[in-house]
């Protein structure tokens, strides 16, 4: 995703009537198949997810990086098309990770948009300056994201939390906690999305 940016803001620099010709398109255009390809392959189990970028995506991928070194030499202009490049080729072992393991997404999209709140909302923590108000700030981003991805409503599912475990302050037995995690079947119908 960073590298098909990248390609995006060279390819807003280069003036309209050249635009379709340009080096930048075709990247782009090559970028856009390999994710219309993938884009497929969602609903695949991951092993036939593996198959299927090896069979079709691979090759595509492979054409991409020839065509940006064949390429590369011809770019003397320094600018944004030449870090685009840059940018891809300094990448490309990372960014061919995805094709050797179904369970890799193919980009960063999923990560990015967990910690974008976190990110946002930065400037409001400064007044988290001690080693346990990070501690437990990284505690309750972490339950709350693990209750995101498993379907909750992150709000109620705290609610149910700050209720719950109270009442088991005496007990020596934690076992009630497996029923607390954010995967049990036994959750509330209410805290689920």
């Amino acid at each position: 995703m960073h590298g098909r940016r990248k390609f995006e803001e060279a390819l807003a620099t280069i003036p309209a009537e050249g635009k379709k010709e340009s080096v930048a398109f075709l990247v782009m255009k090559q970028i856009q198949a390999i994710y219309r390809e993938e884009g497929k392959l969602k609903e695949l189990s991951s092993e036939e997810r593996l198959v299927q970028r090896q069979v079709v995506i691979r090759p595509l991928v492979d054409a991409l990086f020839a065509y940006l070194k064949q390429k590369k030499e011809q770019i003397v202009v320094k600018g944004k098309l030449q870090a685009a490049f840059t940018y891809l080729l300094n990448q490309e072992k990372y960014l061919r990770v995805f094709l050797d393991d179904g369970d890799v997404p193919m980009d960063n999209n999923a990560s990015e948009r967990a910690i974008r709140g976190f990110c946002i909302g930065k400037k409001n923590w400064e007044v988290i300056d001690t080693i346990n108000g990070a501690k437990t700030s990284a505690v309750i981003y972490s339950i709350a994201e693990t209750a995101k991805a498993n379907n909750l409503k992150p709000y109620e599912y705290f609610e149910h939390l700050l209720t719950v475990i109270p009442e088991h302050m005496e007990d020596t037995d934690r076992s009630f906690l497996e029923e607390l995690l954010p995967w049990s079947p036994t959750l509330p119908e209410n805290i689920r999305k």
